[in-house]
């Protein structure tokens, strides 16, 4: 998203309305963090665009947080200590 906002001058709650819709839209359980590296770094670089995500991410639980920034993710490709 960073790269859609105006360059090197966006804030990260710029973003927080994008974000709640795609929360509400989704939730935890069927969000996976990402980036559209290295496209992002045209605006930000890799941290700056993954930490608005993880910013985001403290208004919910710890369990919520965990599954955003990569359970969710080991569950659909069922990787890691995922039970079958």
């Amino acid at each position: 998203m960073v790269t859609e906002a105006k360059w090197g001058k966006w804030q990260a709650e710029d973003f927080h309305p994008y974000l709640d819709i795609v929360f509400d839209a989704f939730g935890v359980d069927r969000l996976m963090i990402g980036s559209d590296w290295p496209v992002c770094t045209l605006s930000a670089d890799y941290a700056q665009t993954i930490q608005i995500v993880i910013d985001y991410l403290r208004q919910f639980p710890g369990e919520e947080q965990a599954a955003v920034l990569g359970g969710s993710c080991a569950r659909f490709y069922r990787i890691g200590n995922q039970k079958p």
